[in-house]
């Protein structure tokens, strides 16, 4: 029996160190970096990374787009570092809130030699901790005896890079009947990631036949539509219309799952909700916050739905990728069963975007 940490566990940890503002040592075969997130960085700590060599910044082509930062590097752009740059400066690079304020960042240099895969594994990590996807990197040398000394969490790129590209396996935790308003035979269960992410949870209504396609919801958690009543998106009444007919046809599966502003987490959904009334749409908002326009991962649900026994759904969506995803992972889609609910003068661009940019069927 060992209580060493594995690497599932190391990931979990270098969630937290980011968030927290420490840094972790991502290390390859022949190199090894110091990275730091940069939305907590303070300056204490930015000056003593660079006080250890040449430092940069690493942000996603979608964020360099923006900043009309090269891109060298496809999906990521190393931007360095300048020498009488502060916090400030490092801060504003990643975040979008002050650009139509000072829309001239530079002139910004980026990098175009070298090995970018410990930087990608940097805006990996730094995105699934649900920060701003922007982190600073400073090339370390004997990697190990560094982190040992400072008391930091090293991670090599063979065996982290595989697991954040998978989704983390899914068990059950608990389970128990609940009355609700759509259908009084309802029941609750709570799924938890080895990872140590978000819990997510599946709400059956009534005994669904396994054997037959049931009624299903992939509904993302929206704590500004779902609990706060929000008119700038349908998330709210997508919820409680799709649960009120489950309970109407007596059967039906509501998978919950913990993806909140599709992907980007509660924070970044209002950083991009900031940027919308600056005029950007919900697309243009994720992409100069430097996310993809969708970082959700469906195959959450198809795991939940193989956990309860289901091979086969009536989907309740207008999101053509949720059922692309059900029919890769294994569940079959036996029919589209549209959602068309929620309209209001506050949403209503938002609706157009989605079936614009998005491919959403209204």
């Amino acid at each position: 029996m060992s209580l060493m940490p594995t690497m599932i566990d190391l990931l979990a940890r270098a969630r937290v160190d980011l968030r927290m503002g420490l840094p972790v040592v991502l290390t390859a075969p022949d190199s090894a970096v110091l990275a730091l997130a940069v939305e907590p960085l303070d300056s204490a700590r930015l000056n003593s990374v660079r006080a250890l060599g040449p430092v940069s910044l690493t942000v996603t082509a979608r964020r360099a787009e923006t900043l009309k930062a090269r891109i060298y590097d496809d999906d990521i752009a190393r931007i360095e570092l300048p020498s009488d740059a502060q916090l400030d400066w490092v801060q504003a690079i990643a975040d979008p809130s002050d650009d139509l304020k000072t829309p001239m960042k530079g002139p910004l240099r980026s990098h175009r030699d070298g090995d970018v895969a410990l930087h990608r594994l940097a805006i990996a990590l730094v995105k699934s901790a649900r920060l701003l996807p922007a982190a600073v990197i400073c090339p370390v040398a004997h990697p190990a005896q560094f982190a040992k000394s400072h008391g930091l969490t090293v991670l090599p790129l063979a065996a982290a890079n595989p697991l954040l590209m998978e989704s983390s396996p899914l068990h059950p935790v608990a389970a128990a009947r609940l009355p609700m308003d759509a259908a009084e035979a309802g029941r609750l269960h709570i799924y938890r990631p080895e990872d140590g992410a978000e819990e997510h949870y599946a709400i059956e209504i009534g005994k669904p036949d396994r054997n037959a396609p049931v009624l299903a919801r992939l509904h993302s958690a929206c704590f500004t539509g779902d609990v706060l009543g929000s008119l700038k998106c349908d998330c709210g009444p997508q919820l409680r219309a799709a649960l009120a007919q489950m309970g109407t046809e007596g059967s039906g599966v509501l998978l919950y799952l913990n993806q909140e502003g599709r992907g980007i987490g509660l924070a970044n959904k209002m950083r991009a909700y900031s940027l919308q009334d600056q005029g950007f749409d919900t697309v243009e908002a994720n992409h100069r916050l430097g996310f993809e326009d969708d970082e959700r991962d469906f195959r959450l649900g198809s795991a939940i739905l193989k956990q309860l026994g289901f091979s086969s759904v009536r989907l309740l969506t207008n999101n053509p990728n949720k059922i692309s995803m059900m029919e890769k992972t294994g569940i079959s889609v036996a029919e589209r069963v549209p959602l068309r609910v929620g309209e209001t003068d506050f949403n209503r661009g938002y609706l157009a975007t989605k079936a614009a940019k998005s491919g959403h069927l209204f």
